[in-house]
């Protein structure tokens, strides 16, 4: 058996496919985001925009998240010192779940180390307890949510997405008697549509069904306390289990889960992905601490954003780039083809200094390659017209189409 040959082999189909990933080599600048520092192929760093984080509000760079991650760094050092049962968990874990059942309504909440454990730990731990349980799931649902499903070892019904019509079809065809779960997301991040959540929840209240939605795209960003799309919608109370991220708007790390006490002291006590898991840094969860009160009291940073795309979304209509429809803060641009989706980023890097990353299969489907572009409150009006020209020069060079606006 030659080992080497069967590696090579697999990096060489990604190569020949043209979505080999390439990880790229930055310092952000402090206080001054998006701007940042690009390492790869200089003779030292070279000044670049970033228009692919998802930090979408700069939370990051935040003076009150920065100022508390360092007073929790010199008052209880670095690291949390195990697992949340062995020495890992502080009154900073206490403090957030504490904040983030208030930000959801709910009476509980449990903090992961990442939105997609988060997902793949609850998902999996709840369809095993349940016995039976049958999980519907939208068929654009995370890699994270597919694998909770997977690893609960329960069925699974995918329903077409945002297709209520097709939900239900597939309810009904289920036995009343058996423990069903709806899963799905708030926003969805490739394509930036939002779910029909109400028209969710009444189907789960006719069915007798669980309701579990990823916020991750969402939290921070809307509602008037920043508790995701099913705070903006008045849902929240309706959904069973609301999971969220602490590493894109709260712009740290982590993830975590606000539910009813009693499904959060399950998942707590039977999900070995939070039981074996070293709890997130005292330091990590101060910083998050701090983001999300902000956010609850603040919307500046939320209007900020949500002014930002939909003004270089406009910007991408009027030049007839082929910006896809979007209800949201993604900005999702078209191009259809990997090679030449990467050709695009990396001439945008090279030559321009922008940096976004190109979005491939598996990540999308096959033929739907896309830019995706998430501008925030600090993406000023001169940058998104310098990013707009950029990228019609870089249309009209490689000789794509450019449709105006009627």
């Amino acid at each position: 058996m030659n080992y080497e040959q069967i590696f090579d082999q697999a990096i060489e189909r990604l190569h020949s496919e043209g979505r080999y990933r390439v990880f790229i080599d930055i310092l952000r600048n402090k206080g001054a985001y998006p701007n940042a520092r690009c390492f790869a192929g200089h003779n030292g760093p070279k000044p670049i925009t970033v228009w692919c984080s998802n930090d979408y509000l700069a939370m990051g760079q935040h003076p009150k998240v920065i100022a508390a991650m360092e007073e929790a760094l010199h008052d209880v050092g670095a690291g949390s010192g195990g697992t949340r049962n062995i020495g890992g968990n502080t009154h900073y874990h206490v403090q957030l779940e504490s904040e983030l059942a208030d930000l959801h309504g709910k009476d509980g909440a449990l903090l992961f180390t990442s939105g997609y454990v988060s997902n793949d730990a609850t998902l999996s731990t709840l369809a095993k307890i349940l016995p039976g349980c049958i999980i519907f799931s939208d068929e654009l649902n995370h890699a994270s949510m597919i694998a909770g499903i997977r690893n609960s070892g329960a069925e699974k019904k995918v329903f077409r997405h945002n297709d209520v019509e097709h939900l239900e079809q597939l309810l009904a065809e289920t036995d009343p008697a058996v423990p069903k779960l709806i899963a799905f997301e708030s926003v969805y991040s490739m394509d930036g549509d939002v779910a029909p959540i109400h028209a969710i929840c009444d189907l789960a209240d006719k069915y007798n069904a669980l309701t579990y939605i990823d916020e991750v795209h969402a939290v921070g960003m809307y509602g008037p306390r920043g508790g995701g799309i099913s705070e903006r919608e008045d849902a929240a109370s309706r959904i069973t289990i609301i999971e969220g991220t602490l590493g894109k708007a709260f712009g740290v790390m982590g993830g975590y889960i606000a539910a009813d006490t009693r499904i959060i002291d399950v998942i707590r006590s039977y999900a070995p992905g939070f039981i074996f898991t070293t709890s997130l840094s005292p330091v990590l969860v101060a910083g998050v601490l701090a983001s999300v009160r902000h956010l609850k009291s603040s919307s500046a940073e939320r209007e900020g954003q949500q002014e930002a795309a939909a003004s270089l979304k406009q910007m991408f209509r009027d030049a007839g780039l082929p910006v896809m429809d979007s209800t949201t803060h993604i900005v999702p641009l078209m191009v259809g083809d990997p090679v030449r989706t990467k050709k695009i980023a990396d001439i945008l890097l090279a030559e321009y200094g922008v940096y976004v990353q190109p979005i491939n299969y598996p990540t999308v489907p096959r033929g739907t390659e896309r830019l995706r572009f998430t501008p925030g409150p600090a993406h000023t009006a001169d940058m998104r017209r310098e990013l707009t020209s950029a990228l019609i020069e870089i249309w009209q060079r490689m000789e794509l189409d450019l449709r105006k606006a009627a």
